[in-house]
């Protein structure tokens, strides 16, 4: 059974949704600990289901806190549900292939900087784009650019505003994200001819 430490800074939907996948036996995974950079809602909820918890507020420290808390974990793999705050280089290459990240569009179309929340929705809607989705990818240096895991797609109707288009890829985010857990979890992913294997 393979360890998820989550990182968030919301309502916690996603982590929400994690939790029951595995109640539900729909994941074989535990999650081992929930860190936060800031007091959110998503705490609350695993605190709830008695999950080891931290918060690591930004500061001058912020990137030297998170590394220590996040390998104090000992996870296997490391969930962005949510996480607003933008990981350091350090972090990322200490957990090469092991960070995932969801994205509410078909990258690579709208992301990078400035692409998060309903940002991404408005300049969607705004461009006349008749698709978007959800991205599950692995975290690398390069903001929302890396090896992507998998997406799904929904229509975007001309009635659609940000709102709502946001409340359809919602729809589909949570199951993407079980999903690509589950793949991944697998050794049934291969990154530049590599399949990846967890501890």
């Amino acid at each position: 059974m393979k360890s998820v430490c989550v990182l968030v800074s919301g309502t916690g939907t996603t982590l929400q949704a994690v939790m029951d996948a595995i109640q539900e036996g729909k994941l074989d995974a535990k999650i081992c600990k929930v860190i936060a950079d800031r007091d959110c809602m998503a705490i609350e909820r695993a605190k709830t289901a008695n999950i080891k918890t931290a918060i690591v507020r930004r500061g001058v420290n912020f990137h030297i806190d998170l590394l220590r808390e996040m390998e104090e974990s000992g996870a296997d793999l490391f969930l962005l549900a949510g996480f607003l705050s933008i990981l350091s280089p350090e972090v990322i290459q200490r957990f090469r292939n092991r960070i995932i990240n969801t994205h509410p569009s078909l990258l690579p179309c709208f992301g990078g900087k400035g692409f998060y929340g309903r940002k991404v929705h408005e300049a969607v809607i705004k461009s006349g784009a008749k698709i978007s989705g959800c991205t599950v990818h692995f975290v690398t240096e390069d903001i929302d650019g890396g090896p992507i895991i998998l997406q799904r797609a929904v229509q975007i109707d001309d009635i659609d505003t940000p709102e709502s288009l946001e409340n359809k890829i919602h729809a589909i985010e949570h199951s993407a994200v079980i999903q690509a857990l589950r793949i991944i979890m697998s050794g049934n992913y291969i990154i530049d001819g590599k399949r990846v294997i967890y501890p």
